[in-house]
């Protein structure tokens, strides 16, 4: 992102109309379908890894809000690491910003950090403010105070968390507090937590991540942290949507297979279904649906080497790894297979007419839960697959 002078940024054009997604791109979904439905889980990573490769890059909006002489010019361009090349917002004793102006900083990409008009710069009141301001086109909030937290800030709070967007609370001139102050610097920054915590509870605010800083020193108190956390929060601004929808298409997907399998498996007998030769060796079947879902040891190596992973990460989350292992994680299974099961069956192979179905219904049981456990697992490894695939911002 260029670094624009405020005026040269148009407001609405720089302002995302959303963070995430409503639905997945096309290309992105039937890639994907396809991909699952023939068990070739490898071939997810790519489509997943350039998805959110392009979700990294989606502007973000931070509104930088507060009582009008609170610093908040000075906060921006203490944010953004002023170089010799990049435009300051102006500050000065006086109140400076009148308009609202944006500005951008390779330190965060993507990023526009709107420097508000203080509240008491014009007459207007709280609601009047949000609406001129159009909080609602922001996708985050930093709301600045000093010297006390005010009415106006607790109010912002309030309204900023019924619109369910996060925000922090940055106490500024932190270097000025310590040196007129008479408490220990321990107990001054402690009581400055306290109070901001208290005044937010008391209008039902959660409390939010709080820091002390000196506009004038980014490198001391919480300014190293605010950074940090901003940088993680940014990622799960652009993330956390994509990533759910994801989640929750891959997640249908599977169940659909599933379910097509189970009515495979009800209508033909496993061999013809799904090339088992011995369907009471349940090694065999749980070697055949790790196939189908694409979880077995092969794949399971190339979306390892994929993800510059080893692929014990991968294995470690399975329960299905092998058959002794699955059975002692899962305790209908173990109740399936366990000896007292296999001695109250075994007489049923005598029995004409009835022993057939009941083993058959048994062997159907077995193999229905390790059709789930293996699905569930193949889950869990797509969750990995993406969380794994998000670019820190």
């Amino acid at each position: 992102m260029s670094h624009d002078t405020p005026s040269s940024i148009s407001f609405h054009a720089a302002m995302p109309c959303h963070t995430g997604w409503s639905r997945l791109p096309e290309e992105v979904s039937r890639n994907i379908e396809r991909a699952l439905k023939e068990g070739k889980l490898p071939e997810v990573v790519p489509v997943v890894r350039e998805t959110m490769e392009r979700v990294s890059r989606t502007p973000v909006s931070i509104a930088v809000t507060g009582d009008s002489g609170n610093g908040m010019s000075s906060f921006i361009n203490a944010v953004r690491i002023i170089g010799l090349e990049e435009t300051l917002a102006p500050t000065g004793v006086v109140r400076t910003t009148q308009t609202r102006a944006g500005y951008s900083s390779s330190r965060f990409p993507n990023v526009v950090l709107w420097d508000l008009p203080g509240l008491g710069v014009t007459a207007q009141n709280m609601e009047n403010y949000v609406d001129e301001m159009q909080f609602s086109q922001y996708d985050f909030f930093i709301i600045i105070a000093s010297e006390q937290f005010s009415t106006n800030h607790m109010k912002l709070a309030r309204i900023i968390q019924e619109m369910g967007k996060k925000f922090y609370v940055v106490w500024t001139k932190l270097d000025r507090d310590l040196s007129t102050s008479v408490l220990s610097d321990t107990r001054l920054l402690q009581t400055i937590r306290e109070n901001i915590r208290k005044n937010l509870q008391k209008k039902g605010v959660h409390v939010p991540p709080i820091f002390l800083v000196s506009n004038f020193d980014p490198l001391l108190y919480d300014f190293p942290k605010l950074r940090d956390t901003l940088k993680i929060d940014l990622s799960n601004i652009r993330c956390s949507g994509p990533l759910d929808i994801l989640s929750h298409f891959c997640e249908e997907i599977i169940n659909d297979k599933v379910t097509s399998l189970k009515r495979r498996v009800a209508k033909e007998s496993l061999k013809n279904s799904l090339g088992i030769k011995d369907a009471d060796d349940l090694g065999q079947v749980l070697e055949a649906y790790h196939l189908l879902f694409g979880v077995n040891g092969e794949s399971l190596r190339q979306v390892a080497k994929s993800m510059g992973k080893e692929v014990t990460e991968y294995m470690a989350i399975m329960k299905s790894q092998d058959l002794h292992t699955l059975c002692g994680r899962d305790w209908k299974l173990k109740s399936m297979t366990c000896l007292v099961t296999n001695v109250l069956l075994s007489p049923f192979w005598y029995i004409p007419f009835l022993g057939g179905p009941v083993i058959r219904f048994f062997r159907h049981m077995r193999c229905r839960r390790i059709l789930e456990l293996i699905a569930q697992d193949t889950k869990t490894i797509l969750k990995k697959i993406l969380e794994d695939s998000i670019i820190p911002t």
